[in-house]
């Protein structure tokens, strides 16, 4: 398929920590978008926030993404699909609370696409390094991997074990799922459809806020785990030495979106998005520079040369396909603590 140079964008989920930006990120290309939000009241907030683009901007409501038919109305005039609506909690209690939706929700978009999308030439759905995950057998050293991954075991550990399975285990199999759902429907209608698939995999997405929240304790999951070991100091310093994931820039992914568009062979892959490793730590030191008055330094012995961790993704397929440049850990600590700062945060 040709890349998607312009036009209009259906944003699901659009009031979402990563949707906002994404909506941002492709207005400021030139887009024009359209985003979805559950209820009337999720919507005020973007449209204040993006009144500057006047009718380049609208949000229409859905109330459950995961009914069939939900977006009918609103795919018939758009020409690519960002799709970033799904759970991400971690209180569900049977598996299929979360999986459900997470995949009729893919579904439910897709289906809408097939039947009166006929302008729409490429869609993109935002997973998670969550479908990637595998458990390392081997954790002195360090487990890289690859688009070629997929996170069959806590699939199989839902499967196994229903409301035991560990709640992380409920949300990675969640994307997995909804991401395989996906691929399968392309692969099942090869041939029919007018357009093609690009998925995004994140893995911890941090960065400053876009969307509308009115304290800290009601940022989404990974923001508020960034508030509170980096600012508020959750963490002793033997957790801030050795704990940590990786991450991706907030302001990155949304952009990743933006070429997913434009880069005509994009097509039909899923793309890492990973900007690095990293321990809290990293993320103390480099917060504490940025505002040594307000947070606190951690662990002062600790040596990030010497930092061990049990797992990396190879991101090269999006640095090299896409053209994604990631921001320094340095430069997302600096402008989360700015913008925690004007909130009055800290």
């Amino acid at each position: 398929m040709p890349a998607v140079t312009s036009g209009k964008v259906l944003v699901t989920g659009a009031n979402g920590y990563i949707a906002v930006w994404v909506v941002k990120s492709l207005l400021d290309a030139g887009f024009a978008v359209r985003g979805t939000v559950r209820s009337e009241s999720k919507a005020t907030h973007l449209r204040n926030l993006f009144k500057s683009f006047g009718d380049k901007f609208e949000v229409v409501i859905v109330e459950d993404i995961t009914k069939d038919g939900a977006f009918d109305a609103y795919v018939k005039d758009v020409d690519a699909i960002a799709h970033t609506a799904s759970p991400f909690h971690m209180k569900a209690v049977e598996p299929d609370d979360m999986i459900v939706p997470a995949v009729h929700g893919t579904l439910s978009i897709l289906k809408s696409v097939q039947t009166h999308g006929t302008s729409v030439r490429r869609v993109v759905v935002l997973s998670s390094t969550a479908a990637v995950f595998r458990s390392n057998p081997h954790p002195e050293t360090t487990l890289v991997l690859d688009e070629s991954s997929w996170n069959e075991e806590e699939v199989a550990q839902c499967r196994e074990k229903g409301r035991d399975a560990t709640p992380l285990a409920k949300y990675r199999a969640s994307k997995t799922l909804a991401e395989r759902a996906a691929w399968e429907f392309v692969e099942k209608n090869k041939g029919a459809l007018g357009w093609d698939l690009v998925v995004l995999n994140p893995p911890f997405v941090f960065g400053p806020v876009l969307h509308e929240v009115d304290k800290p304790e009601n940022l989404n999951e990974s923001a508020r785990d960034w508030y509170h070991n980096v600012v508020k100091g959750r963490l002793d310093k033997e957790a801030l030495a050795n704990n940590g994931a990786t991450y991706v820039d907030v302001r990155d992914i949304a952009q990743a979106h933006v070429l997913a568009l434009l880069k005509p062979e994009a097509a039909g892959n899923r793309f890492i998005l990973s900007a690095r490793p990293f321990k809290w730590q990293d993320f103390v030191t480099a917060a504490h520079r940025a505002a040594p008055e307000k947070i606190p330094e951690g662990n002062t012995s600790y040596d990030a040369s010497k930092a061990k961790h049990v797992m990396a993704y190879n991101n090269s397929r999006g640095i090299t396909t896409l053209g994604i440049k990631y921001r320094t850990l340095e430069e997302t600590a600096r402008d989360t603590v700015e913008d925690f700062k004007n909130r009055g945060w800290l």
